[in-house]
């Protein structure tokens, strides 16, 4: 055994103990220094957000303001209902944190006891719609349709149901004056979500976890105006969550009225109309297909042609907006985006694409005027006209000889704009265009405000189609490895069809321009861009931005934003042009193929000037889209109904019943001022009282729609 010396252990020992005071100290100094750290150099930026997190806020919505027509009347507002709500800081409280008041709470509202605790769960990355997005700290509403008797009940009985309440509040309704139900122009409510939170976090207008905000329709396009803003209560809370203390209040600004150029009255007569032509059209047999026509959609507006103000906008199918209050049902929801109900929430005034057919036709005619061809020039109307060994026919094969272009339009004689429509196609190069080719006919349909969206003050506007040579070379493009594909081993028609496009489907054919002169073929439109067409050529030839909104006014009344009507450009016609197309089309209305809805049926035309152009346009694999444009001096009507059959046939009765309704022309022309709705447009707002209130003008039929209303939320109150 090594003896080792009293003086090395000594020494080991030291240097160990000098070690560890070192290591000790270093702990000691980066301890201190995190602390300085943390308490002086950022102690202010902490000491700020540790009291955010014992600051708990609580959210009184705003009141959204009022949407009305153009009379004052509201067609969407908020009525008085009994919503329950449930405090989740009350019931956590409790030992079984508030199981048994649900479970009292669901048998008194008739609710499964599942359905009461989806309502206040809160929501969160994890947990599924429904759910609570809101504050915790504030009482979540379970239900805004609570029976007088289920509220008494709870409040009778308030210590079976600690920390439920049971009170009035105003919840959004769309009450269909007349009928009507407007449900694509007004569009709905429903939640704000996480992301649109924190996008708008740093905007003007940000949103609280508790907003409605418009998702379609007037509602989404002036939801800024109409929301209003919430009010905020800020409570002390401790880390345990009770209420120590209440901090600042920012109080609720309820949200403004909108007026719209809308008419309720017309709305509904428009609504009736458009469904009844196409349950109508529904029993009329189709002789091409050999079944009935299939109606399957339409719609109709009616503009006022000096200002582009919408009157009335109705798409059909159709679906009733309140629907989307208190939240909607997954099963409605998915009835109302279902292929089977044929998507309903499509406004299809807007969204609606379709071939114009014969309503076209107004494009071309201006086109061939600026290509030189004369207005009143001799054209050969014949049966059917050859281009490539293609034999295109006219309709019904009726030829009427020697014609100029103004009858042309009065019979639209489709073989006088195919012969126009090769001729400048041949001027232009053909197949091979000239350098500067000047493509008079796509180019007017581009100035004529085709290919691209009117602008109108709702949102989802699609932009239709110019089928010019750009759009020919971009769509083969997009589509030729396809083509090209499938042509390889041509056996078949399409095959075939397939092969010459990928060989030369970059080409604008004759026939393409032929079909195309016609308003067929790939050319699409929406009815709101036929209705500015058809309006400024009523109007001398400006073309106005279609518009719903009129104004905004403040909830106090001391606010009036008017918003005036938008002019986007002339058409590309000159006066003598536009002179003789508006002769034209009203020798549609008298002697051409829209004489049998109105010059063979008593209309004062020398009262009531009617201009029409009545539109019939195949579709591949469907049946004929029908298309009626028709204007007076005040209004344009533009109603289309898809598989339909024919313009005057299947639309035409419709919006004749429209326009008697406007002027109020009886069965034999006379006309009857006290029944017309809307003789001329409504220029001057509703009456505005100094609180705010918006006088509506009221007459019988509203007040007895107003008596039943009465009547029945008496008889469900009982």
């Amino acid at each position: 055994m090594t003896n080792i010396p009293e003086t090395g252990r000594t020494t080991r020992v030291t240097i160990r103990l000098v070690a560890i005071q070192i290591l000790v100290m270093s702990l000691l100094l980066t301890l201190g220094g995190r602390l300085w750290y943390l308490q002086v150099r950022n102690g202010e930026e902490y000491e700020k957000e540790a009291a955010g997190n014992h600051v708990q806020q609580v959210v009184q919505p705003a009141v959204r303001g009022a949407i009305l027509d153009s009379r004052g009347v509201p067609i969407a507002d908020n009525h008085t209902q009994l919503v329950v709500s449930a405090s989740r800081t009350e019931l956590m409280k409790m030992d079984d944190e508030g199981e048994a008041v649900l479970r009292r709470l669901a048998d008194v509202l008739g609710m499964s006891e599942r359905s009461v605790r989806e309502k206040i769960r809160l929501c969160d990355a994890k947990t599924p719609k429904p759910c609570w997005n809101g504050s915790p700290y504030q009482p979540i509403p379970v239900t805004d349709e609570a029976t007088t008797q289920q509220a008494l009940q709870i409040r009778e009985r308030a210590e079976d149901f600690p920390g439920v309440t049971a009170e009035p509040a105003a919840v959004r309704r769309y009450p269909a004056p007349y009928g009507a139900n407007t449900s694509q122009v007004l569009g709905y409510l429903s939640p704000v979500s996480d992301e649109e939170i924190e996008k708008a976090k740093d905007s003007d207008s940000p949103f609280l976890s508790s907003d409605e905000i418009g998702r379609s329709g007037l509602e989404r396009s002036y939801d800024s105006y109409l929301r209003g803003s919430s009010g905020v209560t800020r409570y002390e809370v401790d880390n345990l969550g009770r209420v120590m203390g209440r901090g600042e209040t920012d109080r609720a600004r309820p949200g403004d009225n909108l007026i719209t150029s809308i008419d309720s009255r017309v709305q509904a007569v428009t609504e009736k109309q458009l469904d009844e032509a196409m349950k109508a059209a529904r029993k009329e047999h189709d002789r091409n297909t050999n079944r009935n026509y299939e109606a399957d959609a339409g719609a109709v507006v009616v503009m006022e042609n000096k200002t582009g103000r919408v009157v009335s906008m109705a798409s059909n199918p159709e679906y009733d907006p309140n629907a989307w209050v208190g939240g909607i049902s997954g099963k409605e929801y998915a009835k109302l985006t279902g292929k089977k109900s044929n998507y309903p929430l499509l406004n299809r005034s807007i969204q609606g694409l379709a071939a114009p057919g014969s309503i076209f036709k107004v494009i071309p005619t201006a086109a061939a005027v600026k290509a030189g061809y004369p207005f009143d020039g001799n054209y050969d109307c014949a049966s059917s006209y050859s281009v490539g060994g293609q034999v295109f026919k006219n309709f019904e094969s009726k030829g009427y000889g020697t014609i100029d272009l103004g009858r042309a339009l009065e019979v639209s004689c489709d073989t006088v704009f195919y012969d126009l429509a090769y001729k400048q196609w041949q001027k232009d190069g053909g197949n091979t265009p000239k350098k500067g080719a000047k493509d008079w006919f796509y180019e007017t349909a581009h100035d004529f405000g085709l290919g691209r969206k009117t602008g109108i003050d709702i949102p989802n506007e699609v932009e239709g189609r110019v089928p010019d040579r750009q759009w020919k070379k971009d769509y083969w493009d997009a589509n030729k490895d396809v083509w090209c594909e499938q042509g390889k081993d041509a056996k078949s028609y399409a095959d075939k069809i397939a092969k010459e496009n990928c060989v030369s489907g970059m080409k604008m054919r004759a026939g393409d321009s032929v079909n195309y002169s016609i308003g067929q073929g790939d050319t699409l439109v929406t009815p709101i861009q036929m209705a500015m067409i058809y309006g400024a050529l009523a109007n001398g030839g400006t073309m106005y931005t279609p518009s719903l909104g009129k104004a905004v006014v403040s909830a106090d009344g001391r606010k009036v934003k008017r918003i005036k009507p938008t002019e986007q450009g002339k058409l590309p016609v000159d006066k003598k042009t536009l002179k003789n197309i508006d002769g034209a089309l009203r020798g549609v209305a008298t002697r051409g193929t829209a004489a049998w809805r109105f010059g063979d049926t008593g209309w004062p035309q020398d009262k009531i000037p009617m201009r029409a152009k009545t539109g019939t346009a195949e579709v591949a694999g469907k049946q004929t889209t029908s298309w009626f444009a028709t204007y007076t001096d005040e209004f344009t009507v533009v109603m289309t109904i898809s598989q339909g059959g024919t313009g005057s046939g299947a639309s035409g009765p419709a919006v004749r019943k429209i326009y008697d309704a406007l002027y109020g022309v009886g069965g034999k022309g006379g006309i009857d001022r006290e029944k017309a709705l809307l003789p001329e447009p409504e220029k001057d707002l509703p009456k505005i009282g100094k609180d705010g209130t918006i006088e509506a003008q009221r007459d019988k039929s509203m007040i007895a729609d107003g008596k039943k209303r009465k009547v029945a939320e008496a008889e469900e109150q009982r």
